[in-house]
């Protein structure tokens, strides 16, 4: 299915009929503040594993992040946030960051993996943030790439849905997507670092 979306102003019941598919196991492709991506509710495990075909990975082995509405999830699935942490997200999002954080119990039991960290987006772009929202918990997200060796995404959600919308269930078109991805920052020790530097500016 392909549904368009007002990227500022989105239809509050096309959100909810995403949500509901995310809700009963859907893979749902979705712009970002940077790439279009593809997620689904990390409480589905039958989704994660398609996710995870796709992808090519094994679900014990996958690093996807999640996608919150706000700081209010993240205590759900990590550590206690040190307050320079805490104060650099606050000020950074909803940004083109991903956070890299230490994941509390929840994670290796949510994914059946060793995983110790949790990579967190709240995305600049009210697409995905509505559609956590009115699901009522975070989606995993990983990115869109291209099959092209020389262009790393695509951004026309035209394409994307051509080359595929028979693997998922939704695809949205919220307008053309970024070709810069998120900058990654790890805040698992002592002082944050760049892991990649990529469209959130790092001058903060």
């Amino acid at each position: 299915m392909f549904i368009e979306m007002h990227p500022d102003n989105p239809s509050e019941r096309k959100i909810k009929q995403v949500a509901e598919c995310l809700n009963d196991g859907g893979l749902v492709i979705y712009p970002t503040d940077t790439v279009y991506a593809i997620g689904c509710d990390i409480f589905q495990a039958k989704a994660i594993e398609r996710l995870c075909l796709i992808k090519g990975v094994k679900p014990s082995k996958m690093s996807f992040s999640f996608i919150c509405s706000d700081l209010r999830h993240i205590s759900q699935f990590t550590r206690s946030l040190d307050t320079p942490t805490y104060k650099l997200m606050k000020k950074l999002l909803p940004g083109a960051y991903t956070f890299i954080l230490r994941a509390n119990n929840s994670i290796p039991k949510l994914f059946k993996n060793k995983k110790r960290t949790v990579g967190i987006r709240i995305p600049d772009n009210n697409i995905p943030r509505a559609i956590v929202e009115e699901l009522g918990n975070p989606i995993i997200t990983t990115s869109i790439h291209h099959d092209d060796d020389i262009i790393d995404y695509i951004t026309d959600p035209y394409i994307i849905n051509e080359q595929f919308g028979n693997m998922v269930d939704i695809v949205i078109d919220g307008g053309l997507g970024g070709i810069i991805p998120s900058t990654i920052i790890d805040c698992t020790e002592n002082e944050p670092y760049i892991v990649r530097e990529g469209k959130g500016e790092i001058d903060f």
